[in-house]
């Protein structure tokens, strides 16, 4: 397999399409309240703040590794 400028241009618009994807993903959770949980930390003034989303990072790494594991053990 040759590597040249068109083999980086294919990684990189499939990056952009990884990050889009994410960005859309991260907009609609952010709407239906998954960085609203009770666990979730934020501190602030009238211009700074701060947000710690300690129970969402949770709640996403179950899932994820939930959704990873069946897919292992669906590939054996």
């Amino acid at each position: 397999m040759e590597y040249g400028p068109q083999q980086f241009g294919k990684w990189l618009i499939a990056a952009g399409l990884v990050i889009v994807v994410l960005g859309v993903l991260m907009i609609v959770l952010g709407r239906v309240g998954l960085f609203k949980l009770p666990g979730d930390l934020e501190f602030g003034s009238k211009n700074w703040r701060v947000y710690f989303p300690i129970a969402s990072c949770i709640l996403i790494s179950i899932i994820l590794t939930l959704i990873l594991w069946l897919i292992n053990y669906f590939r054996r």
